[in-house]
């Protein structure tokens, strides 16, 4: 069962907030590595396997050095994701590109990387052999379209996503593909987000097995891995239940032995898991600074959207912890919202919370995937900085906040702007 804790104590919170101003993010360092290589043992049992970070939910080069460190490859999805990874010492194979409305310089790039290039569209058969050039393995992003069920429960929609090839257009791409040199491929696809079962994966995997299987005999080539990309939730709420990685990759080990026997085939097993590697390891810490009594009782951080956009962009739930009062009965019913000029900049609405003053420290939980990294400059305002607090309990910069001289830096043709920058 999932209980909500603080990566960080009042006192360690007033500690740094003498040297970094609220607000800011700190991640966990020892729940990284331990999850990730819980993650990976679960898997141990398919040769081949690799997890794929999504570099989206938590672009930062510690992080990302922290989970090469424990045996993960990359998945990019832009230009400077893939430079990025390049910077940090991923190479080849380590790194996996997913196409999506992709431009010929990221192509090209992907391509020249050696990363294996996920193809999300028949079209971009072309315009990757005209960009860079067809490689010798390549994946193919595959939408079932209809509804994903699972026990006759709708899980996701793909007929409803940008994402992915028909089932026809897989196989006319694969034998375009297998014309202009292609030798081995792979087939991915995400039909579903924030799933906290354990059957989600499984029922993917049979899906791209059988699809994988039957894509050879129709195409005469080699599927080398089945990618089940992310979709692995995280229990966001106090009291809900954690995926079991451990009975998911059991259960896909019986899908996987099961095909074997009955059509003579094994694949590498890979995945992208962003939200379920990193969403509980990051915390957003933040002031309260201001009160509003009108129809409903305002409380104002020193935070806003632009920090964690989530809940103003899907109506998403972080659990909220006050520093110091966490054995304080909840008392008052608060809207807890920050200062952009758009109504639906609200962390939490009617959320029962301690009663409340100026100066006390909050924690929003789960923000350590899709957090920081959708963060904005609406209203000017500034990107906050991240810390790692490290195995021994210190606590690292890992990127410093945002100034006013970064905001107007892009401002070249402005003097007062530039002069502003070259003062601080």
């Amino acid at each position: 069962m999932n209980e909500k804790k603080t990566i960080i104590t009042l006192n360690e919170a007033k500690e740094l907030k003498k040297k970094y101003p609220t607000p800011f993010y700190v991640y966990d360092e020892k729940g990284i590595a331990d999850n990730a290589d819980e993650f990976i043992e679960a898997f141990s049992w398919n040769e081949g396997f690799k997890e794929y970070f999504a570099v989206k939910a938590t672009p930062n080069p510690a992080i990302l050095k922290l989970l090469k460190k424990h045996g993960c490859g990359v998945d990019c999805a832009s230009e400077t994701e893939l430079l990025m990874a390049q910077a940090l010492g991923f190479k080849g194979e380590e790194i996996m590109f997913s196409s999506n409305e992709t431009a010929d310089r990221e192509f090209a790039l992907a391509y020249k990387l050696g990363a294996i290039i996920n193809l999300d569209d028949i079209t971009h058969v072309e315009a990757l052999e005209k960009a860079a050039g067809v490689p010798k393995k390549i994946c193919l992003r595959y939408n079932p379209g209809g509804d994903f069920k699972i026990d006759g429960q709708i899980m996701g929609q793909p007929s409803e996503a940008k994402y992915g090839m028909t089932r026809a257009q897989l196989t006319e791409a694969a034998k375009k593909l297998k014309s202009k040199g292609a030798e081995k491929f792979g087939i991915h696809a995400f039909l579903a987000s924030n799933t906290v079962g354990n059957d989600y994966y499984p029922a993917l995997a049979g899906l791209l097995t059988e699809t994988a299987v039957s894509l050879e005999k129709e195409c005469g080539i080699e599927v080398e891995f089945i990618n089940l990309s992310g979709g692995l939730g995280v229990p966001y709420r106090p009291g809900e239940n954690k995926c079991d990685v451990k009975k998911i990759g059991e259960k896909i080990r019986n899908i996987a032995v099961a095909a074997e026997k009955k059509y003579g085939r094994k694949y590498k097993i890979f995945t992208e898991s962003g939200r379920y590697m990193l969403a509980p390891y990051g915390q957003l810490v933040s002031e309260v600074i201001r009160f509003k009594h009108t129809y409903k009782e305002y409380a104002g951080l020193d935070a806003c959207a632009a920090n964690l956009m989530r809940p103003a962009m899907y109506g998403a739930y972080h659990h909220i912890t006050v520093l110091g009062k966490e054995n304080e009965k909840p008392s008052v019913k608060y809207d807890v919202v920050g200062s952009l000029c758009e109504n639906n900049d609200k962390f939490a609405v009617d959320r029962l919370l301690p009663k409340l003053d100026c100066g006390d420290i909050i924690v929003m939980h789960d923000a350590g995937a899709h957090g920081f990294s959708m963060g904005y400059n609406y209203n000017g305002k500034l990107r906050s900085a991240e810390i790692l607090k490290k195995r021994d309990g210190t606590f690292e910069l890992i990127r410093r906040a945002e100034t006013a001289a970064d905001y107007f830096a892009t401002f070249d043709m402005y003097e007062e702007f530039d002069a502003y920058t070259k003062n601080k």
